[in-house]
């Protein structure tokens, strides 16, 4: 017994000299009180018993591709080898006068690109702009993005992937007043005006596979910094594109223009 004293002292002994630096180092390097937290809130719902609308489920195979007609099918899929001006061409001999729709397009700029050169870069007076190219679908193959300038700022923003027979299909079309476009990862970003003073709605464009077609997946409307280049509304310096496509980056891309 007289050892367990002994050995039960020491230890206590030992522990002695550690509490008053453990009680002297609380308040350094710990957590700090960030006040009371705020009671969470779950969601309720509202008007309980109505009946609201019904959303009909997904259907693989109601999106038929959208096959640009009149060009020769393209090697191993590589859409580089297509000439955009003869792309949009192509789609503007299947579907003629028509100002409305994804296929719609203004009189003026329908014979502006009628007119166009067939070297594929837009030059001149040409709306088809330069194209850029990504991976869209996830395929390990580039899509090749198009835009054409219309009238009063708008434009319609196209994309195009081809399939295993080489054949082109047409995965977005959209027609909006853009402020700016961007390729951030597998999407097509649009930023457009939002209809209220100081804020421009961005909708991300993204490939489904269900629907093997792109959807704007993702909208967000933001407030403009003041003074910022990109605001709604605001004048495009000289020379600039009304696109604002950037360039993409070094990874797994190439764009069309020199």
């Amino acid at each position: 017994m007289p050892s367990l004293r002994t050995g039960a002292g020491a230890a206590l002994l030992a522990l002695l000299p550690v509490l008053p630096l453990a009680t002297g180092c609380g308040n350094t390097g710990g957590l700090a009180a960030a006040g009371p937290t705020p009671t969470a809130r779950g969601p309720v719902q509202l008007w309980p018993g109505r009946k609201g609308a019904e959303v009909p489920p997904a259907d693989p195979g109601s999106a038929p591709p959208q096959y640009v007609q009149g060009l020769a099918p393209v090697e191993d899929q590589d859409v580089h080898s297509v000439d955009p001006v003869a792309l949009v061409q192509a789609e503007l001999r299947a579907h003629p006068d028509i100002e409305v729709g994804p296929d719609g397009m203004p009189a003026e700029t329908a014979a502006a690109i009628r007119a166009c050169g067939g070297d594929g870069r837009a030059p001149g007076a040409c709306p088809v702009l330069a194209p850029y190219y990504r991976d869209l679908t996830g395929n390990g193959k580039d899509e090749v993005v198009v835009g054409i300038e219309f009238p009063d700022r708008m434009m319609s923003v196209r994309v195009y992937t081809a399939d295993a027979d080489g054949r082109l299909n047409r995965i977005m079309a959209t027609t909006q007043t853009v402020i700016g476009v961007e390729l951030a990862g597998r999407d097509v970003v649009l930023r457009v005006p939002s209809g209220n003073p100081g804020y421009e709605l961005i909708t991300a464009w993204s490939w489904d596979a269900r629907q093997r077609t792109m959807l704007p997946a993702r909208e967000q409307i933001v407030r403009v910094p003041a003074g910022a280049s990109g605001a709604a509304g605001a004048q495009p310096s000289a020379g600039a594109t009304a696109s604002g496509l950037r360039p993409p980056g070094p990874a797994g891309t190439a764009p069309g223009a020199p």
